[in-house]
């Protein structure tokens, strides 16, 4: 059996990249391999404290590069393959970056993409990531990106993110009880890190406006907290920074909410609208690109500037949680729960790994 090994600057905590790669390993083991872990952060199999965020961004800074080229060599000794889950797409740590491209300079790869440089202007000078190599074979998670791949001279295949759709049912009403709410209480929960794109001012606006609690589990990131401390102190609904431990404390968020906040700018994919499908519940999704690329799957979200169509469907999601029936209810959830079972399965991802794996000649 081969051992796979998945390298990034954090894995197993509540980020998207460490979701997903979770999901991955498990495609992975589906197929037949073994894996690992190794990060800078999180925790995994085998730490690397120097390819940790912040490590060593900017260009002077970072840890030793021989000591950490060694340090990579060793971790990944007995790997026969590698996924690079971001770590050689975005700048978070130039010498972590530098460093595992040249470990696996000829190596087989998967070098999975969520963040290219370009795609946020505070890294868009960054011209070195992500490298190239005969060896390895670069995954995009959207078809925007791949494209933008091409344009650069990069061949990539695009695999969209994969969801586990046999998930537990959360505890809808010992989490309102634990955030003191009763079941007459409006909650719209936010499921995202606190950074400047996942527009926190334009989900406290809609919590306001139809006098629901807001609640913000993810930390504050990038140099947001200060931003974030006004804006919650700001606001005129209430707010709840009840972080996420678990699997099933995420369960448990979904089913205590009323609606699902995801207003963002711009993401690389989003995993909340998705996982709103799989628990059953409406979802607010902003008009970032990825999205656009996404809802031509079917996906039928609702605008954050339809105030008429989130009423409505909060009427008729109250009403399905209060066990009434009515003929005006719309099959909205049901049909993006249809989609996600269509098109973005753990056995969706698992099948695309495979025929990459096969086409890269890549066996256990």
């Amino acid at each position: 059996m081969g051992l796979c090994a998945f390298v990034s600057f954090r894995l197993g905590l509540g980020d998207g990249v460490s979701a997903v790669a979770r999901l991955w390993e498990r495609s992975l083991h589906e197929l037949g391999w073994e894996t690992i872990t190794v990060a800078g952060g999180g925790p995994v199999d085998r730490l690397v404290p120097d390819l940790g965020i912040g490590a060593g961004v900017e260009i002077t800074t970072g840890p030793d590069p021989d000591k950490l080229r060694a340090d990579l060599t060793s971790a990944l000794a007995d790997a026969d393959l590698v996924v690079a889950e971001n770590i050689l797409s975005i700048p978070l740590n130039l010498s972590a970056s530098r460093a595992l491209a040249d470990v696996l300079r000829g190596r087989p790869a998967l070098l999975h993409h969520h963040d290219p440089p370009w795609q946020r202007e505070r890294f868009a000078h960054i011209t070195e990531l992500p490298p190239d190599d005969g060896a390895w074979r670069h995954v995009t998670i959207n078809r925007l990106t791949e494209r933008e791949f091409n344009e650069r001279g990069l061949t990539a295949t695009t695999i969209y993110n994969g969801f586990d759709t046999e998930i537990p049912l959360g505890d809808r009403s010992g989490t309102r009880a634990a955030l003191g709410l009763t079941e007459d209480d409006l909650l719209f929960v936010h499921p995202v890190r606190a950074i400047a794109r996942k527009n926190v001012p334009e989900a406290i606006r809609l919590a306001e406006k139809f006098g629901a609690t807001y609640w913000l589990p993810g930390p504050a990131e990038e140099g947001y907290e200060g931003t974030l401390e006004v804006l919650l102190a700001d606001a005129s609904c209430p707010v709840v920074r009840r972080p996420l431990s678990d699997e099933r404390s995420v369960a448990n968020l979904y089913a205590a909410s009323d609606m699902v906040m995801f207003p963002s700018t711009w993401e690389g994919f989003g995993n909340p609208p998705i996982e709103a499908a799989i628990h059953g519940r409406p979802v607010v999704v902003g008009r970032y690109p990825v999205a656009d690329e996404l809802r031509q799957l079917g996906f039928r979200w609702l605008d954050p500037d339809d105030a008429a169509s989130i009423s409505k469907a909060l009427d008729e999601h109250r009403a399905i949680q209060n066990g009434e029936t009515t003929a005006a209810r719309s099959d909205d959830v049901a049909h993006n729960r249809a989609v996600v079972d269509r098109h973005l399965t753990l056995a969706t991802t698992t099948e695309s790994i495979r025929r990459l794996l096969e086409q890269a000649g890549w066996h256990r």
